[in-house]
């Protein structure tokens, strides 16, 4: 049974499945899962890294299953380097990781732990063709894996969920959703012809873009007062938002895919100001 479309061979084969590992987009999710972790009263690395490997096998699952849909199933790519079979391979592979991860974190913490880290892969493998067809979904389905990765990551290392902690998920969900419609609408003429339901095609390229900017805005807000408000954040805290405004605006006047790439970079600039000012606690 082939695995990749180019080559054969246990290399070839190798090749095809690290093909579906995406940095840019896996990074922050499994980065979110840690900063959870470090967010909590302890930390174990052993726990943490569990979790983390759930989240990535989620991850990996819900790019392949796109890829296959895509590719396969609606024909709107061009090739894909793993075959037919070669999918249904990796995303058994890739849900067996998950499951085994799961289960141990599970059996480190308890069946709360678990059902925390579920919904990273229904919501990555019901992406395509469910969760992509609806406006809403396909914004928030990506958001609302980070979301809930950093929940877990959380949950994890103290078996408890805070009001800070939620109020940091919502942050990171209502954000994301920002970007993500920003990321759609780099494709708003081919998803408009082929009737696929994102916001700019739905609202329109420019009411889109209020849409996203408005959400991005929310989310920084809602960082500042909960730096000034809740304990578990510190005042300096409010640097993260300063630092992701900083970039949102001189994305504002920018093309969909410009500001797509600096927002998705903003978002790791927001991310690890953030972490920094938790953990760190430097005016403490």
């Amino acid at each position: 049974m082939p695995i990749a479309t180019d080559g054969c061979g246990l290399g070839a084969a190798l090749r095809a499945l690290a093909s579906q590992i995406h940095p840019v987009f896996m990074l922050p999710p499994v980065a979110a899962s840690l900063f959870g972790g470090l967010s909590g009263p302890g930390f174990s690395l052993l726990v943490a890294t569990v979790h983390a490997i759930a989240v990535f096998c989620a991850l990996y699952t819900a790019h392949v299953k796109d890829g296959y849909v895509d590719f396969y199933g609606r024909e709107e790519d061009d090739d894909h380097p793993l075959t037919a079979s070669g999918c249904r391979v990796a995303m058994a592979l890739s849900t067996l990781g998950f499951a085994i991860a799961t289960v141990a974190v599970g059996l480190l913490v308890d069946s709360w732990a678990a059902l925390l880290t579920l919904p990273g892969w229904l919501i990555g493998f019901h992406h395509a063709p469910q969760l992509d067809t609806n406006p809403v979904t396909a914004t928030a389905g990506y958001p609302a894996g980070i979301a809930f990765a950093l929940l877990g990551g959380y949950y994890v290392q103290s078996r408890t969920l805070t009001a800070t902690i939620l109020t940091l998920a919502t942050v990171f969900l209502i954000v994301l959703s920002g970007i993500k419609v920003v990321d759609d609408a780099t494709d708003y003429e081919y998803d408009r012809s082929i009737q696929k339901r994102t916001v700019a095609v739905v609202l329109g390229p420019a009411r889109a873009h209020q849409v996203a900017f408005g959400l991005m805005g929310t989310g920084m807000a809602v960082v500042v007062a909960t730096a000034l408000t809740l304990p578990g954040v510190p005042p300096t805290g409010v640097l993260a938002a300063v630092a992701f405004g900083v970039v949102a605006v001189a994305a504002r006047d920018a093309d969909p895919e410009l500001a797509t790439k600096l927002l998705i970079r903003g978002s790791y600039v927001f991310l690890a100001v953030l972490v920094g000012a938790v953990w760190l606690r430097p005016l403490a």
